[in-house]
């Protein structure tokens, strides 16, 4: 007999098998179906691998000698050690990788609402001042926890690259500038850190930002925004890649803090030569 006809003749001897099991499963009950759920899924994966396999006449005719060739293969699939769990890790990872992406793409598609709460309410826009406020309070939460993993009491090791995925630039510089300027009186925050803060424009009141002000240590916040900066200008000197340019109101301000800053410096000179 040729390859093909024994092939056929095992597909058939095979499926008949397959009935006849399944016909005994589905008398069993609710739990021992469950039991054997996977051994019936399995059988059906052998039969679907018979029909795209044309085995050589000699194997074909050596499985039509087993009494249940389907059985014999679906023992040693079982005994096989397979790589089906790394697969299913695998897809677990994947998913959950795929479903944080989604997440982060909805948060970055939200823009940052750039007017006070009572424009919004006059305007009709609450649901998109109320979102964009959300997400800023999700922005410094996301902040203080990446420095609180990032440091170790003395060093600081926090890489920003993950917070900027997230939640875009412009809601990263927006909430840390926001934090700088409701601490203006803080030395430890560099001048140069004041400076850039200065520069983006606030459109609430002090008050009502204070859920999204991070609440870390000052001289550990002004690292974090050292390294965010040193990003951000990476990420303007690669191609394709935008960052937020200060408007000229912002330039101005920046200026203006500067400036403000000159006196109050002369004077702790003053003190300091005084003393």
């Amino acid at each position: 007999m040729n390859a093909e006809k024994l092939n056929q003749e095992l597909y058939d001897k095979m499926t008949a098998e397959q009935k006849e099991y399944r016909s005994w499963l589905v008398e069993q009950t609710p739990e021992e179906i469950l039991n054997h759920a996977f051994e019936y899924s399995a059988r059906e994966d052998i039969l679907m691998a018979i029909t795209v396999l044309t085995l050589p006449a000699q194997q074909a005719a050596a499985l039509l000698t087993s009494p249940s060739p389907l059985a014999d293969i679906y023992k040693d699939f079982r005994n096989t050690e397979t790589n089906q769990m790394e697969v299913v890790v695998d897809c677990i990872e994947g998913r959950a990788e795929r479903l944080i992406e989604k997440q982060r793409e909805a948060i970055r598609s939200i823009p940052l609402y750039q007017q006070p709460g009572e424009y919004a309410r006059e305007h009709g826009e609450l649901d998109a001042f109320r979102a964009s406020y959300q997400a800023n309070v999700a922005c410094k939460e996301a902040i203080e926890a990446a420095i609180r993993a990032g440091f170790d009491g003395m060093h600081l090791t926090t890489d920003p690259k993950e917070i900027l995925a997230e939640f875009g630039p412009e809601r990263v510089t927006f909430v840390l500038a926001a934090t700088i300027q409701s601490k203006g009186w803080d030395e430890r925050f560099s001048r140069s850190n004041k400076a850039w803060a200065a520069a983006v424009p606030m459109f609430d009141r002090e008050d009502r930002r204070r859920p999204y002000i991070v609440h870390i240590h000052t001289t550990v916040v002004n690292g974090f925004v050292d390294m965010v900066r040193k990003e951000l200008a990476a990420m303007r000197d690669q191609p394709g890649q935008t960052a937020e340019k200060p408007s000229i109101r912002g330039q101005l301000a920046a200026a203006k803090a500067v400036q403000a800053e000159k006196p109050a410096a002369q004077q702790r000179q003053k003190d300091k030569e005084a003393r």
